[in-house]
């Protein structure tokens, strides 16, 4: 109950603080060369998306930006989005599902920019992400077909997916292991077509053009359904697809870390892109000084 309204003040601080990024122009969209934006958003995270979006444009203008609705977006919600983000596309949540694939959490968003990037580069930005620099590493990924994740640590790089089952197979002995390290002593399991694994996150991925990558999300969600059982549908296991299916397209990189990395672990001068994460989101200020001074030039 603390948290709870602990976070509630802590987002009302923020919201307050970052109010004047309603007052910036709308974004600036590029060519046909550009990547296309997704993410998935809730009402709440309005304000937080709006940073985010204007403030990875301002760097790398994309294409087309698409939004899946959660279900709680306001028709004031919506057309605040099309006054800052010309020609935005929204998706329902019931349109993004597979049969055969788990739903709920942000399974419809993995499921989206999956399809999305069959004939065009697709990025996923999360809302609670913010740039603060040159996207240079992006950028190149785009031009070059490369698809790509954001690290954990540095100097990460792709690892076989029989060598972080036998990783997380050394962390099995807690009462309830989390599904991503239950799911990733299982990546060695027969019949799983994965041969690559990125443990990163799937809040900032980029996926290069190319076909298949729903049929391979099937073929391994059904080995780790059957190994995992309901455990499969948790909070978590889309993430775990994401750096599965980022890993296994053709060149795919990691992002170097910490140029872009979490809050928890940014170097101030060095990184360029911060996800914001909650255990570290509205500590100290830091994610509102950063929005003021990328997008607000230091306004109060």
């Amino acid at each position: 109950m603390f948290y709870k309204y602990r976070n509630q003040w802590a987002r009302w601080r923020f919201e307050r603080h970052v109010r004047g990024v309603l007052d910036t122009p709308p974004i600036r969209l590029g060519g046909a060369a550009s990547p296309t934006l997704l993410s998935q958003l809730q009402h709440k995270d309005v304000s937080m998306y709006l940073a985010a979006v204007k403030s990875f444009a301002a760097q790398l203008p994309p294409r087309e930006v698409h939004i899946v609705d959660d279900g709680s977006l306001t028709e004031q919600d919506r057309a605040l989005l099309r006054q800052h983000v010309p020609g935005v596309c929204f998706h329902r949540l019931v349109d993004c599902r597979e049969p055969g694939l788990p739903t709920g959490g942000t399974w419809e968003r993995l499921i989206a920019i999956a399809r999305l990037s069959a004939d065009r580069y697709a990025i996923q930005l999360d809302a609670d992400t913010l740039t603060l620099g040159p996207l240079d590493e992006i950028a190149q990924a785009v031009r070059e077909g490369q698809s790509f994740s954001i690290g954990t640590w540095d100097g990460q790089t792709l690892e076989t997916t029989a060598e972080r089952a036998s990783t997380a197979r050394a962390h099995l002995n807690a009462p309830r292991p989390h599904v991503q390290v239950l799911a990733e002593s299982n990546f060695d399991a027969p019949g799983m077509p994965a041969r690559y694994y990125i443990r990163g996150c799937s809040g900032f991925s980029g996926l290069a053009p190319g076909t298949g990558k729903l049929e391979f999300m099937l073929a391994a969600s059904r080995v780790l359904q059957e190994r995992l059982g309901e455990r499969w549908s948790e909070w978590g296991s889309e993430q775990v697809m994401s750096n599965l299916l980022v890993a296994n397209q053709p060149r795919a990189i990691v992002l170097p870390h910490p140029r872009y990395t979490d809050c928890e672990k940014m170097r101030p001068g060095e990184t360029r892109f911060v996800h914001f994460i909650g255990t570290c989101r509205f500590r100290r200020g830091v994610y509102a000084d950063s929005v003021r001074r990328v997008l607000l030039r230091g306004a109060a």
